[in-house]
């Protein structure tokens, strides 16, 4: 049964990356609420890849701080969060055990992991696949295996690296759909995606990155309507490139 209290709202206060001497973040403040969905945005370079890993914790920041509102655990924080890269990571054997080792690792019982796996492959079209090794799958299968799998952990917050990227419309309608079976579970999405199609159908908030920096955080239907800044209105009229 999943932990119903949240970590939520996320705050990100005076984030800054260094490398070598040049600033690859720059993030004075951004807010991750609970159950929201929300969609960054930027050209090629912009950081926007960067930033959910540093949220993610996967790569330390040279200042500021990111911070859960409700206190918890270091192991309490990674364990209710959960991330799906660009390229998904297929372990070496049946989408099944995809699915039971990722439920080993964090703690459930053989018995509950068999159950979970089930519900989750027959909850998001899998269940043909269960015997098939994952690393044989299509692109689009490959995904969606991934996604599930970090779903059937019940995390409170999940970042997704460009998760339509490279897909046919069919495939990434697919994942699209399992996003929206996630928000209506409850759980908060922060994603990044060139695809602004999807930002328009899918994102309460819009998160634009340029150069490193959170130029604008708003709401998405404000965002798309009336942009507040230069940067943001000369990508959507795809002016910007750099």
């Amino acid at each position: 049964m999943r932990d119903t209290t949240s970590l939520l709202p996320l705050i990100v206060r005076d984030l800054r990356l260094e490398r070598d001497g040049r600033v690859l973040l720059d993030v004075p403040i951004a807010r991750i609420q609970n159950r929201q969905r929300n969609v960054i945005l930027g050209p090629n370079g912009a950081g926007k890849s960067l930033f959910l890993k540093t949220c993610h914790g996967l790569v330390p920041p040279t200042s500021g701080s990111i911070e859960f509102t409700r206190p918890a655990s270091a192991a309490d924080n990674r364990r209710k969060q959960a991330m799906v890269f660009q390229k998904p990571v297929m372990l070496r054997r049946s989408v099944r055990a995809n699915f039971m080792h990722a439920l080993a690792m964090a703690g459930v019982g053989w018995r509950e992991r068999r159950r979970i796996a089930t519900e989750t492959m027959a909850q998001f079209g899998l269940s043909s696949l269960a015997d098939m090794p994952a690393r044989v799958l299509s692109g689009g299968e490959q995904q969606r295996l991934a996604i599930a799998r970090a779903a059937s952990l019940w995390p409170d917050l999940l970042f997704l690296d460009e998760p339509t990227s490279s897909l046919d419309p069919t495939a990434s309608r697919q994942i699209e759909d399992m996003l929206e079976i996630l928000h209506e579970r409850g759980v908060t999405l922060v994603l990044t995606t060139h695809d602004l199609g999807l930002a328009r159908r899918f994102a309460d908030v819009i998160l634009f990155f340029h150069n490193g920096r959170l130029v604008e955080e708003s709401n998405a239907e404000r965002f798309f309507t009336a942009p507040q800044t230069p940067e943001a209105k000369a990508f959507l009229e795809h002016r910007l490139f750099w």
